[in-house]
């Protein structure tokens, strides 16, 4: 089994440290995943759960032979995160499929905004975990800065969830994820997933603008009204004379 333990922390020298071939396989999963969400594909569920079980064995490396690389147990934590929230993405999206296919549809959902109630609570979220999660993660040994790995572990859950919803504001969620994320993973030494989740930051705002799209060209065009039964007339009836 040495062959593959070699091949599983294989290293290509980048600068003063190095980028593992899994890391790099994790995020080329989770690209693929990303194109598929874009696509309104079930498929996307599974294939980034590979991605994501993949980077877990990244960002805890320290406990996989590699004593020198940082542990960003916020970046470890949502793919484990990840995992259970695209589980229940996929059984959504297979069963919203299985519908739309009955009436000819090809995607597996159609794209919904998200009320202001929703969007208030996503924000306070994401606000109020990030301070909450901080000094857990600190204690835990996190890398520092800490309280931007809380932010990229609640931000993602929450992106994640808002996929698995089909809400359009999901996309704009990963943007202020990668904000975040993109300068704390190149700091920590994780050069593949900084540079792919810097490629994230474009590839989200263009699904954005996908999914908003779709929201408008899929959405009933006219709207059926029940009348009022008030103004239904009574039958008429005849009699012979």
């Amino acid at each position: 089994m040495q062959w593959l333990i070699d091949l599983f922390n294989w290293t290509i020298p980048v600068g003063g440290g190095g980028l593992l071939m899994r890391e790099v396989f994790g995020n080329v999963f989770g690209l693929a995943s990303a194109l598929g969400g874009m696509r309104r594909k079930v498929w996307a569920w599974p294939v980034g759960i590979i991605g994501n079980a993949t980077l877990l064995t990244v960002f805890l490396s320290s406990l996989f032979g590699d004593a020198d690389s940082a542990n960003l147990l916020g970046q470890a934590g949502r793919q484990i995160m990840f995992i259970v929230v695209s589980v229940y993405g996929w059984v959504q999206w297979r069963q919203s499929k299985t519908a739309r296919t009955s009436s000819g549809e090809d995607s597996a959902i159609v794209p919904e905004w998200a009320s202001w109630p929703v969007r208030i609570w996503l924000m306070v979220i994401l606000i109020g975990g990030t301070i909450a999660l901080t000094p857990l993660f600190r204690v835990l040994g996190s890398f520092e800065p800490v309280w931007a790995d809380a932010w990229t572990f609640i931000g993602s859950l929450l992106a994640t969830y808002g996929m698995a919803k089909g809400w359009v504001e999901f996309w704009l969620i990963w943007v202020i994820v990668d904000i975040v994320g993109v300068p704390l993973l190149f700091s920590a030494g994780y050069y593949a997933s900084a540079f792919m989740y810097l490629f994230y930051g474009v590839f989200t705002l263009i699904g954005f603008f996908v999914w908003a799209r779709a929201r408008a060209r899929e959405k009933p065009a006219v709207e059926t009204l029940m009348p009022d039964p008030r103004l239904r007339q009574a039958p008429t009836t005849s009699t012979d004379s």
